[in-house]
């Protein structure tokens, strides 16, 4: 028996063999590594899996670098120091090697870790082989799988931010995108920062989490040496495998950033059109290295940030072009007028955020005029696009220019059809014009296919008062029908005319009452100064949206600090009646009379007296005569009379026996002041006297 046992431990006269020749038969290489020493040596078998000579290779870890990608590199360090702090005796995992023509090999390498009696690490042996065959099994197609489930998770942000970039349209929606917490989770990366290029220089406009960013960088110039600076001079990215990566090349940033425990970065260029308008930083923790497709998903991402910046960018500009060609076409500022609280207010269809769409028509214009009048406009030219603004323009002018020349309400309107039929545009125009009387409340309105005005009493409601119209601007003048009927209203003390465009109307598949409903609601609701008024109607249209423009006027009358009517009387006196003279005669004579002006009644009827005639004996139509009583810092009673001449009356010196010419030297001499006044197609004479106020 013991004789059978010999035989079978029987071994041969070179046992033990040297393992070298056992490793190489399984294609295994063998090292050690000398903690205390740092050398790392190797076996033949090794040499050629690292596809590297002895001649090549001086005995130290760090020659094995070319061969050892960043991040495998530090993935193994870690894995190794985590294995010694835990006290194992043993470690193993696979990672890529690079040959020397590029390309890259899969191995396993195990280590066994010696350690001497106090437990501390002193040398670790252990094994290294071609593991790409192994690929093939499950343990590879696991962790291929594992990979590619990275690279998906990866693109996947990658589709998830473009799809977000895709419905960003400022500049800020750009940077909210890029500073979403779960896409930089995903993306692993601890903090990032963003910067545009302006002059010469890299301005920061974004960094996440807050306060991440290095004091002093905030604006940097393009040839600094900083990571992102040198990705935006050279066009090109810049990615930092390990702190030691981190430290070497950029000196000048390094220590700033160490409290951040960063181990890895991506300074990514963001180009547009092949120029650079910005660069993003991503830095990481615990993360050492970037895969070729890791660096591919990253810069696909830049790219699609840039691109959308780029967009963004366009985007902000047309929006300041247009509000402001918008802004220096509407008036530049809105006259103080005595007797009224105004308000206007103009919104872009860019505050809805919409894209291509460039500048609306629409406008509002406050028109002073004489005898504490007062015109106002809203209007709203076809199309949008620079060519209805330029139109809008021209059509504010000569309206104002109507109304200026004492033009009837209808007749403004209709010249300016005429007008704008005339220039060379296929456009035509809405528009609203009201002639507000403030000394008695009287409110002509002339309305060309535009919306109804509203009024908003003095106890808070609100109404809208229909207007019978006529044809927009442009077309009454081509199809011949000029006739704008003036609806006549009044407006007391504290009421408010509130005249819009239909941005502030219109809704997506709404009706226009509906929307005419709405508006009314919100003006009953709304505070009571015009000032706050339109800033709530605003506020509602930018919280509906919507890509039309939105102009506003609102005026409300308020009493007179320094003249309030006190009474008013109007005569039609017709030519070739003589019994129409005498009965405004005795009209004139009981009305001053009863407001309290006896004293100057022969004057004042006199002086009426004698612009009534020379109306009638040097026109051919009629006179129409006004009085009314104004009271301030003195009591004054006013007298008009208007024809339809255009005719100005000339002030001459009469002969000896002439009796012609004396009229406006009696009205000089009678009267405290005096003028004329163009109106529409004929003018107004017009003169004041100072009266005792009444007891």
């Amino acid at each position: 028996m013991a004789e059978r046992g010999a035989h079978a431990l029987s071994l041969p006269d070179d046992w033990p063999a040297h393992p070298d020749p056992i490793l190489a038969l399984n294609r295994m290489g063998s090292f050690d590594w000398d903690l205390d020493s740092g050398l790392f040596s190797m076996d033949a078998q090794a040499y050629e899996i690292f596809d590297i000579t002895p001649a090549e290779y001086d005995g130290h870890p760090e020659s094995l670098a070319p061969r050892v990608p960043g991040g495998e590199g530090h993935r193994l360090d870690a894995l190794v120091a985590r294995a010694m702090k835990e006290g194992r005796e043993n470690y193993g995992t696979y990672i890529r090697l690079r040959r020397k023509d590029g390309s890259l090999r899969w191995v396993y390498t195990q280590g066994y870790i010696r350690r001497d009696d106090t437990g501390r690490p002193r040398r670790i042996i252990g094994i290294i082989r071609d593991a790409t065959d192994e690929l093939n099994d499950t343990a590879g197609r696991q962790e291929r799988a594992a990979r590619d489930a990275a690279r998906r998770e990866q693109t996947n942000v990658v589709q998830a931010a473009t799809a977000a970039l895709a419905h960003a349209h400022t500049v800020q929606d750009v940077i909210d995108v890029v500073k979403d917490t779960q896409g930089l989770a995903l993306l692993g990366s601890t903090s990032l920062v963003l910067g545009l290029v302006e002059a010469g220089r890299i301005r920061l406009v974004a960094e996440g989490p807050e306060g991440t960013s290095v004091p002093g960088t905030r604006v940097t110039r393009i040839d600094e040496p900083y990571p992102m600076s040198e990705a935006v001079r050279t066009l090109s990215p810049r990615f930092i495998e390990s702190p030691e990566d981190f430290a070497d090349r950029y000196p000048i940033l390094w220590p700033h950033i160490t409290g951040l425990n960063i181990t890895s970065a991506a300074y990514l260029p963001l180009i547009a059109q092949g120029r650079p308008i910005g660069g993003m930083g991503l830095l990481y923790s615990g993360r050492y290295g970037f895969s070729p497709e890791e660096r591919n998903v990253l810069v696909a991402l830049g790219s699609s940030i840039a691109q959308s910046l780029q967009r963004a960018m366009f985007y902000e500009q047309e929006k300041d072009l247009a509000q402001g060609l918008q802004q220096a076409m509407l008036p530049r500022t809105i006259p103080s007028v005595p007797g009224a609280d105004v308000a206007v207010r103009y919104r872009s269809g860019y505050a809805g955020g919409s894209l291509g769409r460039d500048i609306g028509g629409d406008w509002y214009d406050l028109i002073p005029l004489p005898g504490g009048r007062v015109g106002a406009v809203i209007g709203d030219v076809q199309g949008h696009d620079t060519h209805a603004a330029a139109v809008m323009g021209q059509l504010r002018i000569v309206l104002r220019a109507y109304a200026a020349e004492g033009h009837a309400p209808a007749t403004v309107m209709a010249r300016a059809s005429v007008f704008l039929h005339e220039l060379d545009t296929d456009r035509f125009a809405t528009c609203l014009y009201a002639e507000a009387d403030l000394s008695t409340g009287v409110v002509q309105v002339v309305r060309a296919g535009h919306i109804d005005p509203l009024v908003r009493l003095d106890d808070g409601s609100c109404r809208r008062v229909t207007v019978d119209g006529g044809l927009p601007l442009g077309l009454s003048a081509e199809f011949g029908s000029l006739e704008y009927p003036v609806c006549a209203m009044e407006l007391d003390p504290g009421q408010a005319l509130v005249l819009c465009t239909d941005g502030l109307v219109e809704q997506p598949g709404a009706d226009l009452d509906d929307g005419m409903r709405v508006l009314v609601e919100s003006i009953a609701a709304g505070p009571a100064e015009v000032r706050d008024l339109a800033d709530r109607l605003i506020e509602i249209a930018d919280a509906r949206g919507g890509d039309d423009d939105v102009a506003l006027l609102v005026l409300r009358r308020r009493a007179l600090t320094e003249r309030q009517p006190l009474g008013r009387l109007q005569q039609h006196v017709p030519p070739g009646d003589p019994q129409a003279l005498t009965q405004a005669r005795h009209l004139i004579r009981a009305a001053v009379r009863s407001w309290g002006a006896r004293e100057r009644s022969e004057e004042i009827e006199l002086v009426a007296d004698e612009l009534i005639t020379n109306v009638l004996m040097h026109t051919e139509g009629a006179a129409v005569v006004t009085l009314r009583v104004l009271s301030g810092t003195d009591r004054r009673l006013r007298v008009e009379v208007e024809d339809s001449s255009s005719a100005l009356p000339r002030r001459r010196e009469p002969g000896e026996q002439g009796v012609s010419g004396r009229g406006l030297l009696l009205v000089d001499r009678l009267t405290d002041v005096w003028g004329v006044e163009a109106r529409g197609g004929g003018k107004c004479m017009w003169c004041e006297f100072v009266v005792p106020e009444r007891d």
